[in-house]
């Protein structure tokens, strides 16, 4: 029998990866969760009983975003500038691999050109960094 999905699952997910962006934090305004970079909002998130809602702007795909049936325009008139708001109830699996490219977009949207210079482009993997020689600099290999 599956787990069932928990609304703190859901919830710790995506934070984790709004986190992990180049200066993002958290904030509280009006009780629900939003992850912000340089005090603009990037991605907005809230639980309501069973529910997870949560709002990002998609310049690129919101069109796309908005043919699903748990997606519609963010309201506030902020539907008109590319958000759009996703609801998802107690049953089934959340899309993560998709929220988390939503929640790329929407970083790279709202984020100085600067945090964005600094990540990977999408859709190339990110380089290994190289490891670190142990010997000390300006000396050869020994003999």
């Amino acid at each position: 029998m599956p787990k069932a999905r928990t609304k703190g699952t859901s919830a710790d997910t995506l934070r984790a990866i709004a986190l992990a962006y180049p200066e993002a934090h958290e904030d509280f305004p009006w009780g629900e969760s939003a992850f912000k970079v340089k005090k603009k909002g990037f991605l907005f998130m809230s639980t309501l009983g069973d529910e997870l809602t949560l709002s990002v702007k998609l310049p690129d795909s919101g069109l796309l975003a908005l043919q699903f049936p748990f997606v519609q325009p963010t309201g506030y008139g902020l539907g008109k500038s590319g958000w759009v708001t996703a609801r998802f109830g107690p049953d089934g699996d959340l899309p993560i691999p998709m929220l988390h490219d939503w929640i790329d977009e929407s970083y790279r949207a709202i984020a100085p050109t600067k945090r964005v210079a600094m990540l990977t482009p999408p859709g190339v993997p990110a380089k290994p960094k190289r490891p670190v020689s142990k010997r000390a600099p300006g000396r050869g290999r020994p003999q």
